[in-house]
């Protein structure tokens, strides 16, 4: 009999206290947010994209050049590029170019084969010995005077020069500014139209567009063009480059 009202009474109180949460639910807590809720303003927000540009004068030059050798004697190969080579990078550092600036990018010695037809066997006749270096140039002045010297000292294959920029940090900030503007220019506009005045940025988003450095010069070429190449040094100039970045800016509105 005692466990039965202790039942009856357990299910009483748990039923006051749901009801109890109910009230407490429907009558404060519901009321409080949704007021709460209501004094929130809808997210009002403009997102616009920008290009901005701007234009620079590279200041580094970079030259593949090669010494290649053929013969039949690897030895003899190696000592008579490594000699021609040796010139070469005297001759850079007598043009100011730190040796920092000149890297080895290659040395590669590849057997020559030939194809006899009557035995239908291939046999090794000789070796091509290619050693090749990249170039910095910080001087642009002095990009001319080092290709017109490299062919006397035995440089056969000139890959390309190229030019660059050493620090692309300023050049790219300039460019994001003019981007920048531009989208605040257009999401203002678009704000007034709309009735609505422009608020602080909520996100943004970026990409730089740096253009690979342009080869304005190529050469592989026979002794005969090197050695005409030797007498009269080429006229190279630098140019310029443009420098984009694209920027996507999202605006809250007021």
């Amino acid at each position: 009999m005692n466990e039965t009202k202790a039942r009856v009474w357990f299910w009483i109180l748990l039923n006051v206290l749901i009801a109890a949460l109910i009230v407490f639910v429907l009558g404060g807590a519901l009321p409080s947010a949704m007021q709460y809720g209501s004094s929130l303003a809808p997210a009002r927000e403009v997102t616009v994209s920008a290009q901005g540009k701007t234009t620079a004068t590279p200041d580094l030059a970079e030259i593949s050049l090669s010494v290649v050798s053929q013969g039949a004697d690897p030895q003899g190969l190696s000592n008579d590029n490594n000699t021609k080579m040796n010139a070469v990078m005297q001759f850079l550092g007598s043009q100011g170019i730190a040796t920092s600036d000149i890297m080895t990018t290659g040395y590669n010695l590849q057997p020559d084969y030939q194809y006899d037809k009557q035995s239908n066997k291939t046999t090794i006749f000789g070796y091509t010995l290619t050693q090749t270096v990249q170039v910095k140039i910080h001087d642009l002045t002095k990009v001319a005077s080092v290709l017109g010297g490299l062919a006397p000292l035995g440089v056969n294959q000139i890959g390309g020069v190229s030019f660059t920029f050493n620090d692309k940090t300023d050049i790219v900030a300039a460019a994001r500014a003019d981007a920048m503007n531009k989208a605040e220019a257009m999401a203002s506009a678009l704000a007034s139209e709309s009735g609505a005045s422009l608020g602080k940025v909520v996100s943004v988003s970026e990409n730089s567009v740096i253009p690979y450095p342009a080869t304005v010069y190529n050469m592989a070429s026979t002794a005969g063009a090197m050695g005409a190449l030797s007498s009269v040094a080429p006229t190279i100039q630098p140019g310029t480059q443009d420098v984009t970045d694209n920027v996507t800016v999202t605006y809250a509105l007021r």
